[in-house]
Order: structure tokens, then sequence, then C-alpha cells
């Protein structure tokens, strides 16, 4: 797999431990993602899908060549993209003390004390969670699902369900069996009531030859009709892991003419609310440190704008799309800030920490929850925002889980019904302050 994720997916961050998630591996510092990358001398002929080289084994072991050469690109991406930052329970919390065991994987600790507005939807243990008041129940049991997201109506969620599945691909006279690491984007009602139903897979067929190709971070569309997702398929030996759009009606994958730096492809997609624009995230690398910038993608005239400068990631939009929750990555670690959705300005630094990351908007525009580190167990917090945008004065953190380690590669979502949310801001009053550059954030509108 390619760039896919600068978010932290194994130990690294504290927050995903399980592998068929992310074949990524955490930094020796820190609770987030690790730096890394291709350092291949860039004169090297070879082609930059196929790092190992394979090519020489003759044609038909392309898909070969695809699947370990994307085993290999997929670390170095996770390693690569969000900044060196330091490992879970590296100076963080009860320096001497006891470090608390996380709940079962069963059990989520909802904290008494807040009454959720809407629904919250995680993953703990590879199961889907959703979170209403002061209550969580699960959604999965097959312990092998990651990355949830709501659907637009918040009758469904959809999520990757990965499973380990033998291979075969073309190799001498007989083929050669591997473990196949094989991702499905799932759908189910979010009651709970009937079966889950596969929307897509990553499973290619070729004659008797099986092998797969990457599908992450699934982000309905507003109209319900399409699914941005990063994926290399259908054919991981012609592309990187990069933004494409699935109908979900014809299940037909379609790539954007989206700029990269192969073969570090992309992440986190998000569309605006009206769905007229998606952010995303282009993975970049300066030496040994990931550097990801936040991208404007408009799908009407296929133009791209760059929204950010270098360390910045997991883009939310607010629901009148004046501004984007993000995380500011660098090297002490991942904060949650706001930006201007136009000019790209951090308006707001909401954490201090270095170990919260993976911001979600609540619907009424008061508040932001995000996914935080503390002594190596990954809880789900909350800051409120008083007062008018942009000059909110943020509450301290509250805690919506306790010791309850959520899976930290899985971005939340959250949803709240259309009669519950106040009015939106006239047009007028809707347009963002501040010129670009004028505060700490970088603030740019080239092409990528």
């Amino acid at each position: 797999m390619t760039a896919t994720d600068q978010r932290p997916r194994s130990v690294r961050d504290g927050r995903d431990t399980e592998a068929h998630v992310e074949p990524g591996t955490r930094d020796v510092r820190g609770g987030h993602p690790r730096e890394s990358g291709d350092q291949r001398d860039p004169r090297d002929s070879r082609d930059r899908r196929d790092p190992l080289d394979l090519s020489r084994v003759g044609r038909l072991a392309a898909p070969a060549a695809a699947v370990v050469g994307l085993v290999v690109i997929g670390w170095l991406t996770f390693a690569l993209l969000t900044g060196d930052v330091r490992l879970p329970g590296s100076g963080n919390g009860n320096l001497g003390g006891a470090i608390p065991t996380a709940a079962p994987s069963n059990v989520v600790i909802v904290d008494p004390r807040v009454n959720l507005p809407g629904s919250v939807v995680y993953v703990k243990a590879g199961n889907v969670w959703i979170q209403s008041g002061r209550e969580a129940r699960q959604l999965t049991t097959t312990g092998l699902a990651s990355m949830a997201a709501w659907s637009a109506d918040g009758k469904s969620v959809f999520y990757v369900e990965t499973r380990m599945e033998k291979g075969l691909v073309p190799y001498g006279s007989t083929g050669q069996t591997y473990v196949l690491t094989v991702p499905t984007v799932m759908r189910m009602a979010a009651d709970g009531s009937g079966q889950p139903q596969a929307v897509t897979t990553g499973r290619v067929h070729r004659g008797r030859y099986t092998w797969a190709y990457w599908i992450r971070d699934p982000a309905p569309s507003p109209d319900g009709r399409t699914l941005a997702v990063v994926s290399d398929g259908p054919n991981p030996t012609t592309t990187d892991v990069v933004v494409q759009l699935l109908d979900l009606g014809t299940g037909k994958l379609t790539r954007p003419k989206l700029a990269e730096n192969s073969p570090l492809g992309h992440q986190d997609p998000a569309w605006r609310p009206d769905g007229s624009m998606l952010l995303y995230v282009k993975n970049a690398r300066d030496g040994a440190r990931g550097t990801p910038s936040i991208v404007r993608y408009d799908p009407a005239s296929g133009k791209t704008s760059a929204l950010t400068g270098p360390g910045y990631l997991s883009p939310s939009w607010s629901r009148d799309g004046r501004f984007v929750a993000a995380t500011r990555t660098d090297s002490f670690g991942t904060n949650v800030v706001i930006l201007d959705a136009r000019t790209g300005t951090e308006l707001v630094r909401l954490t201090n920490d270095g170990n919260s990351w993976s911001p979600v908007w609540s619907p009424k525009g008061d508040a932001i929850a995000f996914l935080h580190l503390q002594n190596e167990i990954v809880d789900l917090q909350m800051i409120s925002l008083a007062g008018d945008a942009p000059n909110w004065t943020p509450a301290a953190p509250v805690n919506l889980t306790e010791v309850s380690g959520l899976d930290g590669a899985s971005r939340p979502g959250w949803f709240i019904p259309a009669d519950q949310l106040p009015a939106l801001p006239t047009p007028a009053a809707s347009a963002p302050a501040g010129p670009a550059g004028s505060a700490s954030g970088p603030a740019t509108s080239t092409a990528p």
C-alpha cells in the first residue's frame, strides 16, 4: 500500500495494534506515526511500484511484485506520514504510578458526567461502537472492523472489514501461495438490524491467481451516491493508494487526476457538508520526516488547491463549511487545531499535549471530539466551544470514554439528526474571516 495513513495504526500511535488494519510500526519515540519512506536512489531505473525488483521473474510475476511491493510501500507509508512523534507512555501521564488497564474488548466505559448529543461512531478491538447520550453499544462482532463512518442520513455505518486469506501469485511453474490481507467495505444499519452488506472488496481474481488491493478511509458523500476511499484498485500494479470515488450504484471506482508524491499517495478524504468540495491529505516527506498537507478538490471543475502547508492531516469540516478541524503534527507530537476553510489559516490550537489527533466537529458546531492517548490507552475526548466563531472560548477537555482502548487509526464520526440542529447562519455571515496568512497557520491556494 502506498501512502494511506499518516495516522497511527500500530503500537506507535498507541492507537491500533491490529496488523490487519495497517501494516505500520511505531516510532521508538512516539505515540503517533513515525517517519519513513522510499529512500532508494532517484537514479534507480526500477519501477517505484516494484521496489523489490521482482520484475525479472517475468511479466507473469507482476501480481507477485505488486503484492510484496505494496506491503513494503504500505509499511513505509504509514511510517512516513505524520511527523516525528513520541511513543505511547513516553512522558505522558502518571509517571512513577500504576498504569491503568484498559477495559476488556467488549466494554466501553462512558464518562457518566457527559450527556453526548447525537451519536458518535468509533472502533475498539476490531468492532464498531456507537455512543449516544451516556451509553455505548457494540454494533459489530467480527473483531475485523476498522475506519467506521456515518452515512449522510445517519441510518447506516460504513466500515472496512479486513480478513486474512490464502493467496496465489504467478511464480515458477505452479505459483506461490502467501497470506493475503483482503479489505471489504461493509455497510450496516446503525440500529443493528439486519446483516452487514458488502459494498466492495479488494479481492482480485485472475484465473487461478488471487491477490488484493487496499481500500481505506471510506467517506460517504452528502448525497449518498458516492463513497470516497483511498485505494490502489482495481489494479494495484498500476497505481499508488490514492483518493478514488466509488459509485455506490454501479460499484465502479473512478480515479480523479490528483497530484501525489509517488509512492506516498493520499489519505483522510472528507466531504464538505454540501458536497461541493472534498478535502484529502497529500502525503510527502522531507528527509526522514513526514510532511503531509491538506488539499481541496472540486469535483465539478476537477481543480485542486492547497489548503495548508506541510504538517496537517485528518481534516473535518464544520457543518457550515467555514472551518476545518485538523491534526497538526510536528516534532513534539500531534495536536488538534481549527483552520479557516478559505485560507488555511490556523485560528485556534485546542490541545498542546502532543497526544491528540483525528478531530471531528459536532454537527451543532459547538464542540470538537478527538482521540487522545494517555498511559498507552486511547480514549475519546471533547472540547466545547463557547461564543461566536471564530472567536471561541474553548473549554477544558472532558472524557467521553475512560480507559477504553479505542482504535487510534480509525477516525471517529459524529451524527445528529437534522431536526435537532440549529439553523445555519445566513450566507452574509458565513464568509470566513481573516486574510490569508494573517495567523500562525500556513495559508496557500496554489495548486499542489
